[in-house]
């Protein structure tokens, strides 16, 4: 029974240590600490449009890279790091198609350069989708 005490012992311990190590490894370091304008760039993923990547920040004559994700749904035209409030979807325009909605800027993350207000659009719902007429195919062997 004492064996198993000291090996959950050492487990904890160990446990502890990995966890510790996993935050200090993600904080932004001390060395900079004096400097209070840091400026970031975009998330760039390392793989393809989306996923685990890496934004650098600067500041004065410091550089640092930090551990960053960009979401597989994020809007490309406005990015991820600038989230916004949407209001309704508006009418649709049976010119165009689509109906569209303005967003006006919640919050930009990592002092993100974004536009104060955008407008996004979207197929209107249950237009019909125009199909080509063509002569019918006979079945085989006719």
């Amino acid at each position: 029974m004492g064996k198993e005490r000291k090996r959950t012992q050492y487990f904890n311990v160990a446990l502890g240590l990995i966890s510790r190590l996993k935050y200090e490894k993600n904080k932004p370091s001390d060395s900079g600490s004096e400097c209070s304008d840091w400026r970031y760039g975009n998330c760039v993923p390392s793989n393809g449009d989306c996923g685990a990547g890496f934004r650098e920040g600067s500041c004065d004559q410091q550089t640092k890279k930090m551990k960053c994700k960009v979401p597989c749904n994020w809007k490309k035209d406005f990015g991820a790091d600038c989230k916004y409030r949407f209001g309704s979807w508006g009418e649709c325009d049976p010119t165009s198609g689509s109906r569209t909605r303005t967003g006006t800027l919640k919050r930009a993350l990592y002092n993100a350069e974004c536009q104060q207000t955008i407008l996004v659009s979207k197929p209107c719902p249950g237009t019909p989708k125009t199909k080509t007429t063509g002569k019918k195919r006979k079945g085989k062997g006719n």
